[in-house]
């Protein structure tokens, strides 16, 4: 079975800017702060699932793909609050997601389901995406071991899912669209990342 180094390195993240290289070490001088973070992104993706299904429920590929992506989600969410009962630490409020909310903005309002339903799958993919890429990050860079341990499984995890949604993406739309497409919301997200302010108690 190919691993995930092998699929990540076909299947290619493409991300065009990479984190700053700063922001690993501001995160662990507010571990409660970006651990809080973590759970509530954990918790969207669950629900931007599950928003996606009850969407698309004639789709069956998309249900069948997805639901057990939901509870993988709502799963790393556990295991985030897991980290932080061990550590003392108590998740704290939601708190704006302005890159999220970017990403939002750019996508294409309008047109057939087909178009609706590959934009949210590629915003997905590429939340995925740079989530794999931070957490490649504290696991490298982190101190804890264990949490290093926690981060490359989730890395692994978060790679997996943005295959997944290219893939499904491709299934309803022609990938020829689907890849230029992809292309638009790369360099749409590389801007995003150039722009916004280094904050360690952010996962993105």
């Amino acid at each position: 079975m190919m691993s995930w180094e092998e699929s990540t390195r076909q299947k290619m993240l493409h991300l065009k800017l990479p984190t700053d290289p700063r922001w690993a070490s501001i995160a662990e001088m507010q571990l409660g702060d970006v651990l809080t973070d973590h759970a509530y992104c954990e918790q969207k993706a669950a629900s931007s699932c599950i928003s996606i299904i009850v969407r698309f429920n004639d789709k069956e590929e998309v249900v069948n793909t997805l639901t057990p992506i939901v509870a993988e989600e709502w799963g790393h969410f556990e295991r985030v609050l897991e980290q932080m009962r061990k550590r003392g630490l108590k998740l704290g409020f939601v708190r704006r997601d302005e890159y999220a909310l970017q990403l939002k903005n750019f996508s294409k309002k309008g047109g057939s389901r087909i178009q609706q339903l590959t934009e949210q799958l590629l915003m997905n993919a590429l939340i995925e995406a740079r989530s794999c890429e931070r957490f490649k990050l504290l696991s490298t860079q982190l101190e804890d071991p264990e949490l290093q341990k926690f981060y490359y499984e989730l890395m692994v995890s978060e790679a997996g899912h943005f295959v997944t949604f290219i893939e499904l993406a491709k299934k309803y739309e022609d990938p020829q669209v689907v890849n230029e497409r992809w292309q638009e919301w790369l360099d749409f997200e590389a801007e995003v990342m150039r722009n916004l302010e280094v904050r360690g108690d952010r996962i993105h």
